[in-house]
């Protein structure tokens, strides 16, 4: 095995005071976090440590690394789960096909006669496809998001603890990649299933909930400024009531924007009924969803 891989040394960006420094640091990017979930991020920021957020979909969690990363100066880095997703997937693989053609080029050029050294040529960092969590330990300082990792299967979820332990991948072709400053891991989970406790144990937990009323007009009015005051208030109300109603799929933030966006679009200054029921679509995801909100009182869920 050749010599570890060293990943060059990076400067560190500026540091936060503590937690109400970096939720202001945050809300200057447009992501407005409550206390305790802006005390968790800083947290894991300057310990070092993951952090995992369960909530429902559309609550916030992918948009909290994004927005860790702009802070920060660091580049993300995506890892998005689903059922069968295996380690060569995440980690890294080889460029067959660029292999394929250097070996070609080495029998027209003759240089086919030292077995052992076209062998270890066909295996040189060029050829290295470099997945998300290679890309992270190499680009050091970064942020590792690991999206919905409860659709992964329990084997991937183990390789990842391994990984999460020491910040460390051993290629055997070519050495160890070791991040010289730990990544800014997060995890994110919609609770599709419970992920294994020793994972849990390695990192650091909140539950992101649903915005209260006048977080959510906060939300909406910062992301959305040209959308009026008016309007913003009663789409945030009118979705905290269909959060209410035991639904396949409870609207988040993100349905809320963009039923927002579709009433501005369409003239709106405020919530008119009938002009609300005409864009559900914006909202609510599911047909059953939409037909159980339509058969109910418009005024009663969209008046203002």
């Amino acid at each position: 095995m050749s010599e570890p891989t060293v990943v060059p040394d990076a400067v560190e960006p500026p540091g936060f005071a503590g937690p109400q420094d970096l939720a202001a640091a945050l809300e200057a990017t447009g992501y407005l976090p409550d206390e305790g979930l802006a005390t968790a991020a800083y947290l894991a920021l300057v310990m070092h440590r993951p952090l995992f957020l369960e909530g429902e979909a559309g609550v916030g969690k992918t948009a909290l690394a994004q927005a860790l990363a702009q802070v920060t100066g660091r580049p993300v880095y995506r890892l998005q789960c689903y059922e069968g997703l295996e380690a060569s997937q995440a980690l890294y693989d080889w460029d067959f096909g660029r292999q394929l053609l250097h070996l070609r080029a080495a029998e027209a050029a003759h240089a086919t006669q030292d077995t052992a050294s076209l062998e270890a040529s066909l295996y040189d960092r060029r050829f290295l496809l470099a997945r998300p969590l290679l890309q992270a330990l190499e680009d050091s300082p970064s942020v590792l998001l690991v999206d919905e990792v409860d659709r992964a299967d329990d084997e991937f979820e183990a390789f990842l603890l391994e990984v999460l332990s020491d910040f460390t991948i051993s290629i055997p072709e070519l050495g160890t990649v070791r991040a010289q400053t730990p990544p800014l891991v997060v995890l994110t989970s919609n609770r599709t299933r419970e992920v294994h406790d020793a994972l849990k144990r390695r990192c650091l937990y909140h539950w992101l909930q649903h915005p209260e009323f006048d977080r959510e007009v906060a939300i909406l009015r910062r992301r959305l400024p040209q959308v009026t005051e008016q309007l913003a208030r009663e789409v945030a109300r009118a979705t905290a009531k269909l959060r209410t109603l035991d639904l396949l799929k409870p609207p988040g933030i993100a349905e809320s924007m963009d039923w927002a966006t579709a009433l501005h679009t369409l003239g709106a200054r405020d919530l008119d009924p009938d002009l609300a029921a005409r864009t559900l679509g914006a909202v609510l995801k599911y047909r059953e969803d939409t037909e159980r909100v339509q058969a109910m009182a418009r005024g009663a869920l969209f008046g203002g």
